[in-house]
C-alpha cells in the first residue's frame, strides 16, 4: 500500500527490547482539506534508516504494510490493534521534478502524399 502527504513530525529512534528498535513518523494526509488527517507510521530495525533524510514539512510518498494482531489483558478482554509499517520512502515534489528525465524534441512524422513509397 502506498499513500502520498506531508511530514508532520518524525521521532528518534527508540530501543524498545535489547533487539528491537523503532521509530515513527506521523504524516498529514489531505484528502479533504476541511478534516486532515494524522497517519502514524513505524519503522522497525534497519529500516528506522529510511527516515534519516525526511524533515518536517517535506512531501512524501510512503510504502507500508498494513499489520494486525490481537491482545488479550490480565482480565480477558481481547483488544485488536493495527500497525502501518513502512518499507519505503520518495520524497515528493521539486526535488522529484529536477530527476525527471529529459525527452528529445518529437520528430515530425508528416508525409505529403509525393515522397510516400510505403505499399499500403
Amino acid at each position: 500500500m502506498e499513500v502520498k502527504g506531508k511530514v508532520y513530525e518524525v521521532s528518534a529512534t527508540q530501543q524498545v527490547t535489547e533487539s528491537l528498535k523503532k521509530r515513527e513518523l506521523i504524516l498529514e494526509y489531505i484528502e479533504n482539506p476541511q478534516y486532515p488527517e494524522y497517519l502514524k507510521f513505524e519503522a522497525i530495525q534497519d529500516r528506522c534508516n529510511l527516515l534519516d533524510n525526511v524533515k518536517v514539512g517535506d512531501d512524501i510518498e510512503v510504502f507500508f504494510n498494513l499489520r494486525g494482531r490481537p491482545w488479550t489483558d490480565k482480565t480477558g478482554k481481547k483488544t485488536y490493534f493495527n500497525s502501518l509499517q513502512l518499507w519505503k520512502v520518495n520524497a515528493l515534489g521539486a526535488a522529484g521534478a529536477a530527476s525527471a528525465p529529459e525527452y528529445a524534441a518529437p520528430a515530425d512524422i508528416s508525409s505529403t502524399p509525393d515522397d510516400d513509397d510505403l505499399p499500403f
